[in-house]
């Protein structure tokens, strides 16, 4: 008995139907049974959900006397830091000393940016960046001022040239 080679053929594609079996009959394609359709209702359907826009209610005054209380620390600490920054960057000259200076008033408001979080200031999701935001001009100009004051009356007491009188 001779051996015979089996042809491989390839496989159909994924697009084509499957082969017929060669044995069956051809039978018509059965129906698709009806669709069930819901049985009538007397309610209407329930309307889609929308959340509301803010689902939490926020107490404007809390909210209001947090962020004034956010206002008026960050004030204060401007006006400290300000006078500590002329005690603490005497040594340092120049540029050195105005670099320093503005680094450590940076510092502080990061740290109050903390200490805001810390309080739980009730905020709608869109106004989040108010923790951030409220009284930073205040403070940088505070700060500012109150240094430059208090770096103009300690250099004017220790070089003796102080206010001269009037008369």
């Amino acid at each position: 008995m001779a051996k015979r080679k089996r042809r491989r053929t390839a496989p159909p594609p994924k697009d084509s139907p499957p082969p017929k079996d060669e044995a069956a009959p051809d039978l018509p394609d059965a129906p698709a049974p009806p669709a069930a359709t819901p049985p009538p209702t007397e309610t209407p359907p329930p309307e889609p959900f929308t959340p509301d826009p803010e689902p939490i209610s926020i107490d404007a005054s809390e909210k209001n006397r947090k962020l004034d209380r956010l206002f008026w620390m960050r004030i204060a600490l401007a006006t400290i830091a300000g006078i500590s920054a002329t005690f603490i960057f005497e040594p340092l000259e120049g540029e050195e000393r105005r670099w320093a200076s503005i680094g450590y008033m940076v510092v502080l408001f990061l740290g109050t940016i903390f200490v805001a979080k810390a309080m739980r200031i009730p905020l709608p999701a869109a106004d989040r960046k108010k923790v951030v935001t409220q009284a930073i001009a205040s403070y940088v100009f505070v700060y500012l001022f109150v240094w430059i004051l208090t770096t103009t009356i300690v250099h004017a007491l220790s070089n003796g040239s102080g206010p001269t009188p009037l008369v």
